[in-house]
């Protein structure tokens, strides 16, 4: 196997910060070629080195001489991209800093960002768990594992998406391990099992507090706003000196899986199988009443008793139920009424967590971002029911994602969209999916509200169809940022590999999509690839290689 790396900061060996190729332009770095016959079931030799470099053996750091000169790269800085490129961060792994609060394998993660430096990456992503970081008790915040994982960021050289997860881990679809919310508030919901979402059927789900009692004191006496507001005020005064360097971009939590959504469609105990229809999130009591209010307002007491009686449940088709069949419910002007009403509690929701994150984070320096989620299945028919039981509002005779935009332009944030890798031919025709004419919604309408768009891929891909998907939408979105997921051990692979770095490249180049030779080693910027693939009987090392130590 042959590895090629090439980076402006050497890691292969002590960093001399008098050393002018520190100061030299990306494209004129001198770059370092190493070939590596690695055993079966070990990593690369380089990437041990990686690993080496990027610790000391009596403090466990990389020298301090490498941290300073990284430090306070500017919020503008973007490793030289030219004009038109995108950048790409990289999702590290959910249980990056677990449940207990340790930093998770740092020599692996070490060399893993020093490898994602040398392909090009911008930056990586990581979840800031309210789980964990809150776990001891109300306003008690631990931040020490978070804060060596910045510090391991900035000496690689890269930035930082962080975060604000206000939701748990476990249950959807990618959930790996299990990060609930903080014991004390699973205190409360015990107590009161109506601060979380409920189905018709009284089926309660922790995922995330109900938007019902945003602003009620049922948190140990604050508002769940309040909460979220605290959170992030002690998370600047923390980090207050790498925002708008290293920390670039705060992504701000407003549902589950981090997503500005209700939780209709959940995996956990076989709920909800794809592609249902999913299920409306408002029977909570603070959600009844919200609906009665809005029921009396509107003249019709009686549409205040409750949700649509004929929405079916989460894995029936829209044909299977009255609401949402080709003129169903959905159609009628109690339909309208209720839709306009559970959406726009959303959309209220939101404009409340960002306004607190723009009163904390304002002047830092570092971006704002919001996720909506790339609900694709039944946007062919009439009703859109998957989207329309998520929160968003969006039938084929009415744009939903144009009060969202409008909304995140308000506050200054970036509308971030997933499914950017999906094309409508390799969806099951029975679904009614279309993944592209969604994008491309969604771009008009970001385009229309003057919000800058990023994207993100759905599911774990690694193939180049996925990615070309990526950088074509790129080019015809101008996206502002993209966010692979994930890094793990998969993506190291070989090939898997290959067609990364390729893929980096294109998106600095703008979304052009160049293929890389077979065995490149001058021009890729860290490339690993078989040098006896042509052989019929591969050695054993080849087959299993992996880049990246033990995630």
């Amino acid at each position: 196997m042959a590895l090629t790396l090439r980076s402006s900061t050497s890691f292969l060996s002590p960093v001399d910060p008098t050393s002018k190729l520190l100061h030299k332009p990306a494209d004129e770095a001198q770059p370092c070629c190493v070939a590596v016959p690695p055993a079966p079931g070990r990593r690369p030799r380089a990437l041990r080195a990686a690993a080496a470099a990027a610790t000391s053996p009596a403090t466990g750091r990389a020298p301090a001489e490498a941290g300073e000169l990284l430090h306070g790269g500017g919020a503008d800085q973007h490793h030289g991209l030219p004009r038109g490129g995108v950048p790409v961060y990289v999702m590290l792994p959910l249980d990056t800093v677990g449940p207990g609060g340790q930093l998770s394998r740092q020599r692996a993660l070490a060399a893993s960002l020093m490898a994602l430096r040398g392909a090009g990456v911008e930056g990586v992503m990581v979840d800031v768990w309210w789980g964990v970081v809150e776990r001891e008790g109300p306003g008690r915040y631990d931040w020490e594992a978070y804060a060596e994982l910045v510090r391991m960021v900035e000496r690689a050289g890269l930035r930082l998406q962080a975060v604000m997860s206000f939701h748990q881990c476990g249950g959807n679809v990618g959930d790996t391990c299990n990060i609930p919310l903080p014991p004390w508030v699973l205190e409360e919901m015990s107590s009161n099992p109506d601060i979380v979402y409920t189905d018709r059927s009284g089926r309660r789900n922790p995922e995330y507090i109900s938007l019902g009692c945003d602003t009620l004191p049922v948190l140990k006496g604050r508002t769940p706003i309040q909460v979220y507001t605290d959170y992030m005020r002690s998370f600047r005064e923390r980090f207050r000196d790498y925002l708008g360097n290293v920390i670039a971009e705060i992504q701000v939590g407003m549902g589950p899986c981090g997503e500005l959504r209700y939780p209709s469609y959940p995996e956990a105990n076989g709920t909800w199988r794809f592609p249902g229809i999913g299920e409306f999130q408002c029977y909570d009591k603070y959600m009844r009443a919200s609906l009665e209010a809005a029921a009396v307002a509107a003249g019709h007491q009686e549409w205040g008793r409750g949700g649509p009686h004929d929405a079916g449940e989460y894995k029936q088709m829209p044909d299977d139920t009255g609401f949402f069949r080709r003129e169903g419910t959905w159609s009628t002007e109690y339909g309208h009424f209720f839709l306009a009403w559970y959406s726009g509690m959303l959309l209220e929701h939101g404009d409340r967590v960002l306004a607190a994150a723009e009163a904390v984070f304002g002047g830092t320096g570092a971006t704002l971002s919001a996720k909506v989620a790339g609900i694709h299945w039944h946007y062919r028919t009439r009703s859109h029911a998957a989207e329309l039981t998520a929160g968003y509002y969006n039938t084929r005779d009415r744009d939903g994602y144009a009060p969202i935009a409008r909304m995140l332009a308000k506050r200054g944030a970036v509308l971030n969209f997933t499914c950017m890798e999906m094309k409508d031919e390799q969806q099951p025709k029975h679904a009614s999916c279309s993944p592209e004419l969604l994008v491309q919604q969604v771009k008009t309408a970001a385009s229309a509200a003057g919000v800058e768009l990023a994207g993100e891929n759905a599911l774990e891909r690694y193939d180049e169809a996925a990615f070309s998907q990526v950088a074509s939408t790129a080019r015809g979105a101008g996206l502002a940022a993209f966010t692979y997921l994930r890094m793990n051990k998969t993506l190291f692979d070989g090939d898997n590999w290959r067609q990364f770095v390729s893929f980096v490249r294109a998106m600095a180049d703008g979304g052009a999509r160049p293929a890389l030779p077979r065995c490149d080693t001058g021009h890729s910027d860290l490339y690993v690839g078989f040098l006896d693939a042509a052989k019929k009987s591969k050695a054993p090392e080849a087959e299993g290689a992996a880049t990246a130590a033990a995630l």
